[in-house]
């Protein structure tokens, strides 16, 4: 990766709908030499996906929460890791060192869904703990938010 690739991939995490003729322009290159830099990109990993980032918060009736996990060995990681992280309420999930090994952001459309996500994942083999907090509200440090 080079400066302009970098300056791509800056430009697609500020909007990941910015077109190609935009990202030429501030870059100095022609429309189809950033498109070919895109799908390199994509081809070698770089750039994984496009998404959307909601404002749960403006979804109505909404829970947030984060659960932190704490598995009972390291033999747990892999298989509940991917198990967690696929659940369709996962919005986000990481993997930690420190005192809990794996930090899920979750939604739920209401207490009840979220108490079936959490018993799911508090019951599940090979989890020793979990922690949650509930999000109360959210601020981004991501440039021009």
């Amino acid at each position: 990766m080079d400066s302009t690739d970098l300056k791509i991939v800056s430009m697609l995490k500020k909007n990941a709908r910015v077109s190609a003729s935009a990202i030429a322009k501030e870059v100095g290159l022609a429309v189809s030499s950033v498109t070919e830099r895109i799908r390199r990109l994509e081809n070698q990993g770089v750039i994984l996906q496009y998404t959307a980032i909601v404002d749960q918060s403006k979804i109505e009736g909404g829970i947030t929460a984060m659960i932190g996990i704490k598995i009972e060995h390291t033999r747990y990681i892999d298989k509940l890791a991917n198990i967690i992280s696929n659940d369709p309420h996962v919005v986000s999930f990481y993997i930690l060192t420190g005192d809990l090994d794996f930090l899920a952001s979750v939604y739920a459309v209401s207490t009840e869904e979220f108490r079936q996500v959490h018993h799911a994942i508090a019951n599940m083999e090979g989890v020793a703990a979990v922690k949650t907090y509930y999000i109360l509200g959210t601020k981004s440090n991501e440039p021009g938010e």
